[in-house]
């Protein structure tokens, strides 16, 4: 079977992706351009913010903005509300330093945090831009289902230097923090829950009315978001507060779903009995008055709810039905998605897996093993590949890959403008340290090291990219630098990339100029689609 076949493993050792950095990649794509060999340091720019004066930080042709408030700090009484608009400041205000995380857990995206003095945004653009120069903007939601990650971990240098577009990349609230729904808070505001979608709508607002003075244009926004940052793109799509706030979208590794209110009030109520709030006391005022630490390592709550004004209805029911802005999109995902999460099943005899899909999928067991059997050869991992092409292919994971993805996109397509891809490179670094011998294929999160140079609290280290994937970082740079710029994904030396809507091609993204349009009927194929649709 296709999917218990695996590239051959890359020869080179590989950095996590939430590790890779700017420096070689930068270089390596930089360095043919004289604004990048000419820039070197000189005067830090300045920037007049409806708050105050700031000073960033120039570097390789770029002049970074970092930390800069786009709300109030969510602290005592303002946790659990809608963000409210920083306070002013006198003086000039430094942006040369990276800002606070939201409260997360530590993990692969990034250490622990449990500031809640965290709503900030960074904004990069080429060294020198003029206020007033009105250059496109793509504004990056970063990923972390919601849960965790941050703002900082990706770079926009390198799509503001070689795209001559603004970049703006931005914290928000997450997990209990971000997204609990209660009875209690929703009888202060008429609803609880969504702040971390609602700061988001808060950090669009600062765009509009700030990114002029760093040389953006405000009417010409494009919001980019992988996985959690995908999810909420859709939201803001159908969000009626978001409406006018951008002009394109693009959606990686993301889907549409939501929880009820109601749904989403029962489990916060279980969330704060847990945390020792029960709904017989001052339930509010008990939450507050808990730590953040204890909020991080207690349960949490990692969903958007609708069915009140942030969100009327659910996201996926109305794209599909046409009721969401009609911006034109960029929508897809990686070839092995479940690469990224499944890796912990390796080791299972066959009995052991065959014993898996049957409690998966019951009486359809015969009909899923016939597509993914066990191979006459077989290694430690090949039940972590099996099983992770199960889980991609029928999009197991929350809706993300395979043909929930396809649909989805030709869903899309019936209204606006649709640009689809797949990350086809497999042999690119993984999302998490590997283990020996473990092959991420194209997994969960495998693009964004082609995109973003990223870093690890501040700390950069350089991908081992070769000359093929230094060439696939460069087409997709451009691809999604135009279309921030004209609202259509096409790079210089490269193939063309077909709207969906006319041919019913998806982009395949590979390395060493080989990424080409690809009939979408194929990649339902190669996913097994009419087994999965069959159910």
């Amino acid at each position: 079977m296709a999917a218990a076949r695996n590239p051959k493993p890359s020869p080179r050792g590989r950095p996590p992706i939430a590790f890779a950095a700017a420096v070689a990649l930068v270089a390596s794509l930089l360095a043919p351009l004289p604004a990048a060999a000419a820039q070197g340091g000189g005067d830090r720019p300045v920037a007049r913010t409806g708050t105050g004066l700031v000073r960033g930080a120039r570097a390789a042709g770029v002049d970074s903005f970092l930390a800069l408030p786009y709300a109030a700090p969510p602290v005592g009484d303002l946790r659990w509300r809608a963000p409210q608009p920083a306070a002013s400041w006198s003086g000039v205000r430094d942006a040369a330093r990276r800002g606070n995380r939201c409260p997360v857990a530590a993990g692969s995206n990034g250490p622990r945090s449990e500031t809640e003095d965290c709503l900030y945004l960074n904004v990069f653009r080429p060294s020198g831009t003029k206020a007033g120069r009105r250059l496109p903007v793509l504004f990056w939601i970063h990923g972390g289902g919601l849960l965790n990650g941050s703002g900082n971990q990706h770079d926009g240098s390198l799509i503001a230097q070689l795209e001559n577009v603004v970049v703006v990349s931005v914290n928000y609230r997450l997990g209990v923090l971000g997204f609990l729904t209660h009875p209690a808070l929703s009888a202060e505001a008429g609803q609880s829950g969504n702040y971390g979608l609602l700061d988001q709508q808060a950090a669009l607002r600062w765009v509009r009315q700030n990114i002029g003075a760093f040389g953006g244009d405000p009417r010409q926004v494009t919001i980019d978001g992988e996985s959690a940052g995908g999810f909420s793109v859709c939201a803001h799509l159908v969000a009626p507060a978001s409406a006018g706030l951008f002009g394109r979208g693009i959606i990686q590794s993301g889907y549409c779903g939501s929880r009820t209110v109601a749904e989403g009030e029962q489990s916060g109520t279980a969330i704060a009995t847990t945390l020792g709030c029960p709904a017989d006391g001052p339930t509010a005022a008990c939450l507050r008055a808990l730590s953040p630490a204890r909020l991080v390592d207690g349960p949490q709550f990692t969903s958007f709810v609708h069915g009140g004004p942030v969100l009327p209805e659910n996201p996926d029911t109305a794209v599909r039905a046409g009721r969401f802005q009609r911006v034109p999109l960029v929508v897809g995902s990686t070839r092995d998605e479940g690469r990224t999460f499944l890796q912990n099943n390796r080791g299972w005899s066959r009995e052991r897996y065959e014993t898996w899909v049957r409690g998966l999928v019951g009486d359809r067991a015969g009909a899923v093993l016939a597509r993914y059997p066990w191979p006459a050869q077989s290694d430690q991992f090949t039940s972590a590949y099996l099983t992770a092409a199960i889980f991609t292919d029928a999009g197991f994971l929350a809706g993300i890959g395979g043909c929930p993805t396809l649909h989805f996109i030709e869903a899309l397509s019936a209204y606006t403008r649709v640009y689809g891809y797949r990350f086809d490179h497999r042999t690119g670094p993984g999302l998490t340290p590997e283990p020996a011998g473990y092959e991420w294929g194209a997994g969960h999160a495998a693009e964004l090291a082609y995109l973003w140079p990223s870093f690890d609290n501040g700390t950069p280290i350089a991908p081992a990219f070769d000359a093929a994937e230094r060439r696939l970082a460069r087409d997709m740079v451009h691809y999604w630098g135009a279309f921030t710029r004209t609202g259509r994904p096409q790079a210089r030396d490269a193939a063309g990339w077909p709207d969906v809507n006319r041919t019913s091609r998806i982009m395949s993204l590979r390395a060493g100029g080989r990424s080409t349009p690809v009939p979408s009927a194929t990649m339902a194929a190669e996913h097994n689609c009419d087994l999965w649709d069959a159910g």
